[in-house]
């Protein structure tokens, strides 16, 4: 009985609303119960869609532009980790809406497979994905001027929670400073040019390099901090790096993510950066206690990556591929604009808002209205 109903509304509602209200729904719920919740779903349904001639992008703008007034400018710290910080408020909505690349702090939430999201070595996996620099295990790093060397002490403790031997260390040091000899000396690890005497400037040069060269953990992230959510533990990161973390066995690929749009784009492609779009400006006005219908949000998103890349919403994204000369002149360097088009004939339309605006003349909006086409007799 209850199937034929559900049936009955295939044709009225979304095949997704129909499955999720299946799920929903408790087992050996009644024919009469099931009718009622199905009608209600579709009441709300037909309420939510767009009339057509809505002016769906004006609305947009106004909904987002609006409560975005009101968002505070603050920074988020993690309480413990004195570098770890992430961007809220508005600062975050214009690093996402201008599909910035570089971001103010990266980040990103690492969750784990079992047993591990359950606490188990869950130390020892943050400290493995955090990248390590040299200067993290030298105890101390000097010039010895006389015999024209570089002397390292290492950190003994810190080599043993890393995994790493001094025999490592000097393989690492020999890959990345070329024309230096390296040997192991009592607890030291001494470094002398080959060759001809190299100056003082040469080696206190390579002195400074060899602090920041790489030994292990993820590229990129800085600091790691494993937290308990609810009945999982995840790992929050400042850095972010998408591809190698999901190389990693003990890392859930389906739910970890990054703050950092540009790399859900290149790592998962176009889809999932729009989607993350949606989450990380959604979340952000959630934050702050705002409201604001997903369905702008999702707006938004979709012209930000209409032509299969992010493009932000500034002059050198969105703005730059509008067809109108005028459009693309009333945002930034009009001047540049109306001298280049004017440069190549440049034909200008008039087919949207903001040109029909400058002109004094009806703009063309209206979402769903059709558009009628006819021969006149003469």
């Amino acid at each position: 009985m209850t199937e034929a109903l559900f049936k009955e509304y295939e044709k009225l509602l979304p095949k997704r609303i129909i499955e999720d209200i299946k799920e929903a729904l408790p087992k050996g719920t009644g024919a009469a119960k099931v009718k009622k919740v199905l009608e209600l779903a579709l009441e709300e349904y037909l309420q939510s869609k767009v009339d057509p001639g809505e002016s769906v992008g004006l609305i947009s703008a106004e909904s987002i532009g609006e409560p975005s007034t009101q968002m505070t400018l603050n920074t988020f710290h993690f309480a413990g980790v004195a570098e770890m910080n992430v961007t809220t408020g508005l600062p975050r909505i214009i690093e996402i809406l201008d599909g910035r690349k570089d971001l103010k702090t990266p980040m990103m939430e690492i969750h784990l497979k079992s047993p591990f999201n359950k606490g188990k070595d869950i130390r020892i996996i943050a400290e493995s994905i955090k990248e390590t620099t040299l200067k993290e295990v030298i105890d101390e790093i000097s010039i010895n001027i006389a015999e024209s060397t570089i002397e390292l002490t290492l950190l003994a403790e810190k080599l043993k929670v890393l995994k790493l031997t001094p025999a490592q260390i000097i393989k690492v040091l020999e890959k990345s400073l070329k024309g230096y000899a390296v040997r192991q000396s009592d607890d030291r690890i001494l470094m002398k040019a080959k060759g001809k005497e190299d100056n003082l400037n040469e080696i206190y040069k390579s002195k400074e390099k060899i602090k920041d060269i790489y030994i292990k953990g993820v590229k990129g992230i800085s600091h790691v901090l494993p937290v308990k959510r609810d009945e999982e533990f995840v790992i929050i990161t400042a850095g972010s790096n998408l591809k190698d973390i999901l190389t990693l066995e003990y890392v859930d690929d389906k739910t970890t993510s990054t703050n950092n749009i540009h790399e859900i784009a290149s790592v998962l492609g176009v889809e999932a950066a729009r989607q993350s779009i949606i989450n990380e400006v959604f979340r952000v006005i959630e934050n702050q206690g705002l409201n604001v219908d997903v369905r702008h949000i999702m707006l938004v998103a979709d012209t930000m990556c209409v032509n299969g890349t992010v493009k932000g919403i500034t002059r050198y994204g969105v703005v730059s591929e509008k067809s109108s000369v005028l459009a693309r002149a009333s945002f930034e360097t009009s001047i540049k604009h109306i001298i280049n088009a004017s440069l190549v004939g440049e034909v200008d339309e008039l087919t949207s808002v903001v040109e029909n605006v400058m002109l004094n003349q009806p703009i063309p909006v209206g979402t769903g209205l059709p558009g009628l086409v006819t021969k006149v007799k003469r």
